[in-house]
Protein backbone atom coordinates (compact mmCIF):
# COMPACT_ATOMS: atom_id res chain seq x y z
CA UNK A 1 0.00 0.00 0.00
CA UNK A 2 2.88 2.54 0.74
CA UNK A 3 5.22 1.56 -2.22
CA UNK A 4 1.53 2.68 -4.23
CA UNK A 5 1.20 5.55 -2.63
CA UNK A 6 4.33 6.47 -3.13
CA UNK A 7 4.11 5.35 -7.01
CA UNK A 8 1.12 7.83 -7.38
CA UNK A 9 2.74 10.32 -6.53
CA UNK A 10 5.42 9.86 -8.59
CA UNK A 11 3.13 9.68 -11.48
CA UNK A 12 1.50 12.97 -10.46
CA UNK A 13 4.44 14.90 -9.62
CA UNK A 14 5.46 13.94 -13.87
CA UNK A 15 2.21 14.47 -15.19
CA UNK A 16 2.22 18.06 -13.21
CA UNK A 17 5.93 18.51 -15.24
CA UNK A 18 4.05 17.76 -18.37
CA UNK A 19 1.29 19.79 -18.61
CA UNK A 20 3.84 22.64 -17.88
CA UNK A 21 5.92 21.39 -20.67
CA UNK A 22 2.65 21.01 -23.01
CA UNK A 23 1.92 25.02 -22.06
CA UNK A 24 5.58 26.49 -22.97
CA UNK A 25 5.84 24.12 -26.69
CA UNK A 26 5.55 25.68 -29.87
CA UNK A 27 4.89 23.17 -32.59
CA UNK A 28 7.13 24.30 -35.62
CA UNK A 29 5.52 22.47 -38.57
CA UNK A 30 7.57 24.30 -41.57
CA UNK A 31 11.30 25.74 -42.03
CA UNK A 32 12.11 29.32 -41.58
CA UNK A 33 11.46 31.34 -44.56
CA UNK A 34 15.60 32.00 -44.48
CA UNK A 35 16.66 28.22 -44.72
CA UNK A 36 20.41 29.57 -45.44
CA UNK A 37 20.49 30.18 -41.81
CA UNK A 38 20.37 27.40 -38.64
CA UNK A 39 17.11 27.86 -36.91
CA UNK A 40 15.75 25.27 -34.83
CA UNK A 41 15.09 21.98 -36.72
CA UNK A 42 17.89 22.37 -38.73
CA UNK A 43 20.24 19.59 -40.25
CA UNK A 44 23.38 20.96 -40.00
CA UNK A 45 26.90 19.47 -41.36
CA UNK A 46 30.33 20.68 -39.67
CA UNK A 47 34.28 19.69 -40.34
CA UNK A 48 36.13 19.95 -37.39
CA UNK A 49 40.11 20.75 -37.80
CA UNK A 50 41.02 17.03 -38.45
CA UNK A 51 38.56 17.07 -41.43
CA UNK A 52 36.01 14.68 -39.94
CA UNK A 53 32.57 15.73 -40.90
CA UNK A 54 29.97 15.90 -37.87
CA UNK A 55 26.29 15.72 -38.68
CA UNK A 56 23.92 17.12 -35.92
CA UNK A 57 20.25 18.17 -36.34
CA UNK A 58 18.84 21.38 -33.41
CA UNK A 59 16.08 19.88 -31.41
CA UNK A 60 14.06 20.48 -27.99
CA UNK A 61 15.49 19.34 -25.36
CA UNK A 62 13.27 16.53 -24.86
CA UNK A 63 13.91 15.08 -28.50
CA UNK A 64 17.71 14.75 -27.67
CA UNK A 65 18.88 11.47 -29.31
CA UNK A 66 22.75 11.57 -29.87
CA UNK A 67 22.22 8.29 -31.99
CA UNK A 68 20.72 9.91 -34.39
CA UNK A 69 22.83 13.06 -33.92
CA UNK A 70 19.66 15.21 -32.64
CA UNK A 71 21.04 17.73 -30.05
CA UNK A 72 19.70 20.34 -27.92
CA UNK A 73 19.18 23.87 -28.88
CA UNK A 74 20.05 24.48 -25.38
CA UNK A 75 23.54 22.61 -25.85
CA UNK A 76 26.76 24.89 -26.29
CA UNK A 77 27.01 23.55 -29.93
CA UNK A 78 23.45 24.57 -30.70
CA UNK A 79 23.95 27.92 -29.12
CA UNK A 80 27.06 28.82 -31.14
CA UNK A 81 25.58 27.58 -34.24
CA UNK A 82 22.62 29.58 -34.43
CA UNK A 83 21.88 32.54 -37.04
CA UNK A 84 25.03 31.13 -38.60
CA UNK A 85 25.50 30.71 -42.32
CA UNK A 86 27.12 28.24 -44.40
CA UNK A 87 31.08 28.66 -44.76
CA UNK A 88 30.93 30.20 -41.01
CA UNK A 89 33.23 29.08 -38.43
CA UNK A 90 32.33 28.49 -34.40
CA UNK A 91 34.28 27.77 -31.52
CA UNK A 92 33.16 25.63 -28.96
CA UNK A 93 34.80 25.62 -25.67
CA UNK A 94 34.85 22.09 -24.48
CA UNK A 95 36.51 19.98 -21.29
CA UNK A 96 39.66 19.08 -23.92
CA UNK A 97 39.95 22.73 -24.95
CA UNK A 98 38.48 24.87 -27.95
CA UNK A 99 36.88 23.24 -30.71
CA UNK A 100 36.78 25.35 -34.09
CA UNK A 101 34.28 23.82 -36.01
CA UNK A 102 33.31 24.67 -40.29
CA UNK A 103 29.47 24.86 -40.82
CA UNK A 104 29.45 23.11 -44.27
CA UNK A 105 25.86 22.66 -45.11
CA UNK A 106 22.70 23.13 -43.47
CA UNK A 107 19.46 21.51 -44.59
CA UNK A 108 15.69 21.82 -43.21
CA UNK A 109 15.00 18.11 -44.59
CA UNK A 110 15.42 14.47 -43.52
CA UNK A 111 19.27 13.53 -43.92
CA UNK A 112 18.00 10.97 -46.57
CA UNK A 113 16.25 13.23 -48.52
CA UNK A 114 19.17 15.70 -48.68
Amino acid sequence: YIYGKKQLREIDRRVRFLRGRLDQITVVDKPPSDTGRVFFGAWVTLENAAGERLRYRIVGPDEIDPQRGYISMDSPVARALMKKTVDEEITVRTPEGENVLYIVAIGYDAPHEQ
